[in-house]
């Protein structure tokens, strides 16, 4: 009888080393997957960011872009302008 009640014993605790195992490696699986989804959202927000930066960028250079386009055709019509002069004055 001993032996049974000493086996009964030693499978119950096995049962309980494992369910705790179980539940320790489910819960740290858990925290690393709720970690990593959090890095991911910091991550996301931060290329948002980037990307809205180069965006602002990209229209600022856009827009000096067409500002020197004007003064360019500007300075263009007025040196055929004085092109027509000279060419007169000779």
């Amino acid at each position: 009888m001993s032996d049974g009640h000493g086996l009964a014993e030693a499978v119950g605790a096995f049962g309980l080393f494992a369910l705790l195992t179980c539940v320790i490696t489910v819960t740290i699986w858990q925290l690393a997957a709720t970690r990593r989804a959090k890095v991911l959202v910091i991550r996301e927000q931060e290329y948002r960011r980037i990307a809205e930066e180069a965006l602002a960028a990209q229209r600022s250079t856009e827009q000096l872009l067409t500002e020197l386009g004007g003064r360019l055709a500007e300075m263009q019509s007025r040196m055929e302008s004085l092109e027509r002069i000279l060419q007169t004055v000779e």
